[in-house]
């Protein structure tokens, strides 16, 4: 238990400081809600890691601290509408068996930029925000496929150093 909760404190402090990291670079492509998605990473290794429920619990802990520090309530409720769907579908994706981690990360990363436009069409009342979304469907793809790789490396690598001691 112990453990467990050492490695879900490491794992929340990283998102953090990736959320973090992420609020400093600036992706100016005239869409606004594009972004690396470097904490998802870390949310996705420890759906791999440990489970569904503390990947939840990772990503709104991540969501409240980064929204609290150096967002906004707008902010907040965006990443939590896409986080939350996101987590939704990566968790389903995963229990299916029918996609790789990259996969999975790909449809975690569209999920998460519907969510927000969903929300933010709510908000301003206009359903013209519809037209973002391809944009924003190429950039979930190209970032989760990126971080898919890069969490299906850290995965393999931390299993093996867990299974190891």
């Amino acid at each position: 238990m112990a453990k467990k909760a050492a490695y879900m404190g490491m794992l929340t402090a990283l998102a953090f400081v990736f959320s973090y990291i992420e609020s400093l670079i600036p992706i100016s492509i005239g869409i606004p809600g594009v972004k690396l998605g470097l904490a998802n990473l870390v949310v996705i290794v420890a759906l791999y890691t440990i489970g569904a429920k503390e990947a939840f619990t990772l990503s709104a802990i991540r969501i409240f601290l980064a929204g609290f520090t150096f967002g906004s309530p707008a902010s907040m409720a965006y990443s939590l509408a896409g986080g939350m769907l996101s987590l939704l579908v990566m968790v389903s994706m995963k229990k299916s068996k029918l996609f790789s981690a990259t996969g999975v990360s790909v449809l975690g990363g569209v999920s998460h930029n519907i969510g927000q436009i969903l929300i933010a069409m709510l908000v301003v009342e206009n359903a013209k925000l519809l037209y973002y979304l391809p944009a924003l469907i190429l950039s979930g793809t190209i970032a989760g496929i990126a971080v898919g790789i890069l969490a299906s490396i850290l995965t393999k690598r931390l299993e093996n150093l867990i299974s190891s001691q």
